[in-house]
């Protein structure tokens, strides 16, 4: 297990990273990782690409901060529930990325087919029904997601991806955001032309060789 500052600065490094992407832009967003029997995640109110060791907070996996003074990000519940259903994530990152949140906004999903990468890597991201940020019914309409997912759009708020590693989940986050400017760019030049289901299960098949 990483300490604390360690992984406060990873937190710090891949909010500046989300930052010079526009992937968080302003106060959006919110990034944690996994810590003792909680997590350090991101507070309120502050932006993720100009963090400080002041802007990270320990709270249990009830949303509940272990430090005098700091108030986590409202999504709190979103990433312990997160973490409660996967032993295997240690790290979340959540974005208002403009190419992902504009098909959440319009109530697209992100399962259709298109590039072999993201077949290979997502399998399909899937959106989870509107809620109002920050409440349980927006913990439990994503959270069931990762049963079978690692990323996941929100509808008419977000995207957020979770993983082993933070580079991972960044990665992840970077490649998610590129095939949905590429998938909006399709319907300019008349639609994408989907790979068939055999095609889709022979790349997802590449996984375990």
């Amino acid at each position: 297990m990483f300490s604390r500052e360690v992984l406060a600065a990873q937190i710090i490094k891949y909010g500046k990273k989300c930052d010079i992407k526009n992937f968080t832009p302003g106060y959006s967003g919110n990034i944690s990782a996994r810590f003792q029997d909680g997590m350090l995640i991101t507070t309120s109110g502050s932006s993720n690409g100009h963090l400080s060791y002041d802007d990270i907070v320990f709270t249990d996996f009830n949303g509940v901060s272990r430090e005098e003074g700091k108030k986590p990000s409202s999504e709190k519940l979103l990433h312990a529930g997160i973490y409660h259903k996967r032993a295997d994530i240690n790290f979340i990152i959540h974005v208002h990325s403009p190419y992902l949140s504009s098909f959440a906004a319009a109530g697209k999903d992100l399962m259709s087919p298109v590039m072999a990468e993201n077949v290979f890597y997502f399998g399909g991201i899937p959106l989870a029904e509107y809620a109002l940020p920050s409440s349980g019914e927006l913990v439990n309409n994503t959270v069931k997601y990762f049963d079978n997912y690692d990323a996941v759009l929100m509808a008419n708020h977000g995207f957020v991806v979770a993983s082993k590693t933070m580079d991972d989940a960044y990665m992840k986050l970077e490649l998610a955001e590129s095939y949905a400017q590429i998938v909006l760019n399709t319907e300019i030049l008349g639609g994408a032309h989907k790979l068939s289901s055999q095609q889709a299960e022979e790349i997802f098949a590449l996984k375990n060789h």
